[in-house]
């Protein structure tokens, strides 16, 4: 068994915005929500779906930095004030457990090598696969219907 990382974006990346008015926010193109469903407001920095009540900014994220073809950025959403990273080994939160999913493998080169659809209740099964080839270093995870950016899981 292939033994892997699953890690949340740093909160210090976002801190700036905490506690910024609607009208700053939108000049920076942030849209702030006030949670009203769950699930539907996925947070990208402790990895779990936001409850009824919470605030979450919308923003746009480059996932992908890297001088590469594949270099990329979608919308994500945090929550205003997450300041603990989700950082589990062979641990796959809830978050993406409840969602179809599309997983990307990428060389240390930022080259897609290998990219397939599964249901969250099977990511094990596909990371082993992405894992199994010597080439992939790390797979980007995104929610497949809406694409956008969900984490990125590493080996361990």
């Amino acid at each position: 068994m292939t033994h892997f990382r699953i890690s949340g974006l740093a909160p210090a990346q976002f801190t700036h915005l905490y506690g910024l008015g609607d009208g700053a926010l939108g000049a920076l193109g942030v849209v702030p929500y006030v949670v009203d469903a769950k699930p539907g407001f996925p947070d990208r920095i402790e990895m779990r779906d936001l409850e009824v009540g919470e605030r979450a900014l919308l923003l746009n994220y480059t996932h992908l930095d890297a001088r590469s073809p594949y270099r990329s950025s979608h919308a994500i959403f945090v929550r205003e004030a997450a300041t603990e990273p989700y950082d589990r080994v062979n641990e796959v939160p809830e978050v993406m457990r409840t969602r179809a999913l599309s997983l990307r493998a990428f060389d240390a080169d930022h080259m897609m090598v290998d990219s397939d659809l599964t249901d969250g209740g099977a990511i094990e099964a596909l990371i082993e696969r992405f894992f199994s080839d010597p080439r992939v270093a790390y797979i980007h995870v995104h929610n497949a219907k809406p694409g956008c950016y969900s984490g990125r899981i590493t080996r361990e």
